[in-house]
């Protein structure tokens, strides 16, 4: 009996209409990060586990896909020597991009030039349950650069951000936080060694309300007083700079605090310059990877469509020292492929050209039809037009049908009347309208 053909649990195959979108997406995101002067990196699947482990705490770690040694490694050896081994394992997938990118950094730091800019668009694995929306194969886009503490940097990535989602016909809100402020408000209300309680309660505030995000800061050990300290600041509103005034008038005591709301008004003020109106929030309830970032963070969702985060990321000031190399600061961004997919396939953002890999097919009624066919495809080709013929000379019937379901926009009709005025029959698939081009006319026409 033949195998039934399947694939692991949480990965997937993409349908050439499927990849067609999403090159579409990948090759706008790449376009946009090229006009800011970032280069392309890629970097193994395959990363040594000695890389990749510690560096995303305790359920990362569980989450990475380890990597069996290939080969005769277990020929010969019981089950309880391989459970035994300690080196039946030396690698793993990735299991983001940010790792190998630092370890990258700091193995080749004598041949880069700082700051050092690059993206990178590649598949990432995570051995975690699959469900909707979360699979164990997925795409990442990040860009970052390292090696500058300048707040322009933050504000660029703001602008790229913009553009991105003005490209793709997403409308986006793009929201801002920084943990520098963060560190304050908790160190104002008395309570800097519960920074991570405090920042995981608030971080819900948009999904639970006040309420409940109090009472679960009481549940995690703060005292009522230092919540009632704490209320005012969530419930701040107005502009941006109306929050960072306020902000400044209840976190003044906290040097770091203060920082933080310096840094804000630093990166609001480029972002003004580069991008006059551009809508920017400060979210105070914003507290993404707090063990990761150290200043700035950025978080974007779809206006249109609820899905959660599509983009985010932040200013992080020691990536690169858990390889030895440290105080190497960098900020960077990671657009979530999939996601953004999936809002724009909800919306009908895509482009209709996207949908069919051709833009014309000639019909094949023949030898002399398909000599003079082929002469045409040649031109249409030299002119970067997507063409090709029916290989057969079959029933018309059939290769309309065949137009069809390849979605092609535009089927080229040469027979034995238009050979004769060398014209060719353009017939509109979409709307069936037909219409006679010259010869030399067709690559104009289809441009």
């Amino acid at each position: 009996m033949a195998q039934k053909p399947s694939i692991p649990k949480g990965t997937r195959d993409f349908s050439p209409q499927e990849m067609m979108r999403r090159n579409y997406i990948f090759d706008t995101i790449r376009g946009v990060f090229r006009t800011f002067g970032y280069a392309p990196l890629e970097t193994p699947a395959m990363e040594n586990l000695t890389t990749l482990l510690g560096k995303y705490g305790d359920e990362g770690d569980k989450l990475l896909f380890k990597i069996l040694n290939s080969g005769d490694y277990a020929a010969g050896r019981s089950g309880d020597e391989l459970r035994q081994a300690s080196n039946i394992c030396e690698k793993g997938l990735r299991y983001d991009l940010t790792v190998p990118f630092a370890r990258y950094v700091v193995q080749h730091q004598g041949e880069l030039t700082f700051p050092f800019k690059r993206y990178q668009i590649q598949p990432v694995w995570r051995a975690d349950r699959p469900q909707k929306g979360r699979y164990r194969e997925f795409c990442q886009c990040d860009v970052d650069v390292i090696g500058s503490r300048s707040l322009l940097n933050e504000a660029e990535l703001v602008d790229i951000v913009a553009r991105v989602f003005r490209a793709l016909g997403i409308r986006v809100v793009l929201k801002m936080n920084n943990r520098k402020i963060l560190y304050g408000i908790a160190q104002t209300i008395g309570h800097a060694d519960k920074m991570m309680e405090i920042t995981v309660a608030i971080d819900k505030l948009e999904k639970i309300g006040l309420d409940a995000v109090k009472a679960e800061l009481r549940e995690r050990g703060l005292d009522a007083a230092a919540v009632d300290r704490l209320q005012p600041i969530l419930e701040l509103s107005g502009s941006n700079d109306e929050k960072l005034n306020r902000l400044s008038e209840v976190i003044g005591e906290s040097e770091t605090g203060v920082r933080g709301i310096g840094e804000m008004r630093t990166i609001f003020g480029y972002v003004e310059r580069m991008r006059p109106g551009l809508a920017v929030e400060l979210d105070l309830s914003l507290a993404r990877g707090l063990n990761y970032y150290t200043g700035a963070i950025f978080e974007v969702k779809a206006l249109d469509y609820a899905i959660g985060s599509i983009c985010g990321g932040g200013r992080y000031d020691d990536l690169t020292g858990i390889f030895g190399m440290p105080d190497t600061p960098g900020v960077g961004i990671s657009f979530g492929a999939d996601r953004i997919y999936d809002v724009m396939t909800a919306l009908e953002l895509f482009p209709e050209a996207v949908n069919s890999s051709t833009r014309v097919l000639f019909v094949n009624l023949g030898p002399e039809e398909e000599a003079a066919s082929l002469r045409l495809l040649g031109a249409l080709r030299d002119a970067g037009i997507a063409a090709e013929i029916y290989p057969e000379s079959a029933k018309m019937k059939k290769q309309m049908e065949y137009a069809n379901r390849r979605a092609v926009p535009y089927v080229a009709i040469v027979g034995s009347d238009e050979l004769a005025r060398e014209v060719v029959t353009l017939k509109d698939m979409r709307s069936g309208e037909q219409r006679q081009i010259a010869f030399g006319e067709l690559a104009r026409e289809l441009a």
